[in-house]
């Protein structure tokens, strides 16, 4: 399982950028240690093998308790999670309830919801995987979640200032070098898009890392902020200011994923990120782990 650790040199290299969206910046310099980390997102085989291990039971698939959802219909306070759908034709994209619908039975092992099944799937990246699933697998690995810096670096693959995890020029016509949306959003994927596919499908960034570039999000252990100046100190620090009912705690996500659509969501480059409530995994969030140099 961690035999293939891909190494990531210690460094002072950039990390953020100013040339996209305003939670990217301001970019800085900074210092990474040396680390290893999986070259590719964990798969629904290896959590698996983790279930399978400790009979582990992952957030989407736990009873929620109705005092932690006030005013929720009760047919939605079953297990369950937000699954991708796509539409008929053209939405208005700043609704994301368009493409987004609460599953009831939706999980790691059923994606689409409980009649859905992880068939021919095994070596497609693990969804539905809350924060502390991702830390519940890590810890069991005797490995960690990486920080947003980490994840960044490892992303770069030794391109301080690039754009893309390859390079700076977009991807052209011809080429495959990541799964993000290719097409009109989100109704129209081309072929071969707007869904997971197999782990390193797509070319090895400059580390050998695969997928550091879309096909799912993923966690890092930082708590989000709106800038890279803004670090919370604590969780209560990142609840959602547009939802006031609900303070649940945000962890920085990265890589963009099957979803992300340069009409709508550029975020599958390095510097990207978004938050993600810690209680919430969906059809496109994902992990990987890495071990930081002397770890045992």
């Amino acid at each position: 399982m961690t035999d293939d650790l891909v190494p990531v040199p210690p460094q002072t290299t950039v990390v953020g950028s100013a040339e996209h969206y305003p939670e990217e910046g301001p970019a800085r310099e900074v210092r990474v240690e040396g680390f290893a980390i999986m070259p590719r997102q964990v798969t629904n085989a290896q959590f698996a093998e983790f279930v399978t291990a400790t009979g582990y039971v992952t957030v989407a698939e736990r009873p929620l308790d109705p005092s932690d959802f006030p005013g929720a219909p009760p047919e939605n306070l079953v297990p369950g999670s937000m699954v991708f759908q796509r539409t008929t034709g053209p939405v208005d994209l700043r609704h994301l309830s368009q493409w987004w619908a609460w599953t009831p039975g939706a999980c790691w092992n059923h994606p689409r919801g409980p009649r859905s099944s992880l068939r021919a799937k095994d070596a497609h990246p693990v969804v539905h995987i809350a924060f502390a699933d991702a830390q519940a697998y890590a810890e069991w690995a005797g490995l960690a979640l990486p920080t947003e810096t980490e994840w960044e670096v490892a992303a770069r693959g030794g391109l301080a200032h690039a754009v893309y995890t390859w390079g700076d020029e977009p991807e052209r016509r011809d080429q495959r070098l990541a799964n993000y949306w290719h097409g009109e959003f989100p109704y129209l994927p081309d072929t071969g898009y707007g869904q997971t596919t197999p782990v390193g499908s797509f070319p090895p960034n400059g580390y050998g890392l695969f997928d550091m570039a879309g096909n799912v999000w993923e966690w890092t252990t930082d708590w989000y902020g709106d800038s890279r100046d803004n670090q919370p100190c604590c969780a209560a620090d990142t609840y959602d200011p547009r939802q006031p009912g609900t303070p649940v705690p945000r962890k920085v996500v990265k890589g963009g994923s099957f979803l992300c659509a340069d009409s709508y969501c550029m975020r599958y480059r390095p510097a990207a990120r978004r938050p993600q409530p810690v209680d919430t995994g969906m059809s496109h969030i994902g992990f990987r782990c890495i071990r930081r140099e002397g770890a045992p």
